[in-house]
């Protein structure tokens, strides 16, 4: 029903965040990165959405990028995965980590999220290693339905930058104003510079 939505961020709270388009505020859960990377914008924001029906509510999904909201739609796609732990998975590991865990059917590192159990680990990998494919081009690049994801090295970039002690505010501007295909460490170097600490 909605592919997206453009608009001004005017409030957000863990898991969530209000967008305002044409005076309607939309609140639209999300994950931990997508947060990051919009707390603190002062011009618009466009999050790429999903809505979830429901015989009590409509609830409404929205990701900074289109990778992040195809990884999303396949995860709830597994059986036994509902939104909440969709959310929870892609907030603990970026996209790109969470390919890479599937790929290499590493059903372990998935456990890391709340919520998410070994059976439940092992199901996804089971159900989606085949949608998913790794390639090697000028490092790791996935690809995910034939969707390239440009922004895994940056989220990898904001998350070791957040490591580091910067706020993901502070950190996700930083990496914005990179080029999102340079490797990770250049992009953290750069990032540092930009921040003053390198």
């Amino acid at each position: 029903m909605f592919y997206s939505l453009t608009g001004k961020v005017v409030h957000t709270e863990p898991g969530f965040a209000v967008v305002e388009c044409g005076g309607v505020g939309f609140q639209c859960h999300t994950t931990l990165g997508t947060l990051s990377r919009i707390q603190g914008e002062t011009g618009p924001v466009t999050l790429y959405t999903y809505l979830n029906v429901r015989e009590d509510a409509l609830v409404l999904f929205g990701f900074a990028d289109p990778e992040e909201l195809h990884c999303f739609k396949m995860l709830i796609s597994v059986n036994g995965v509902g939104p909440k732990m969709a959310l929870a998975l892609l907030s603990s590991l970026s996209v790109g980590q969470f390919a890479v865990c599937v790929a290499n059917q590493d059903s372990k590192s998935l456990t890391r999220a709340p919520g998410v159990g070994p059976k439940i680990a092992q199901r996804i990998v089971l159900e989606l290693k085949d949608k998913l494919s790794v390639k090697d081009k000028a490092g790791v690049e996935l690809s995910m339905g034939g969707v390239p994801s440009a922004s895994s090295n940056a989220q990898e970039a904001v998350d070791a930058l957040a490591a580091l002690g910067f706020s993901p505010a502070e950190a996700s501007s930083a990496v914005g104003r990179l080029d999102s295909a340079l490797p990770v460490e250049q992009l953290v170097r750069d990032a540092l510079k930009t921040l003053g600490g390198g």
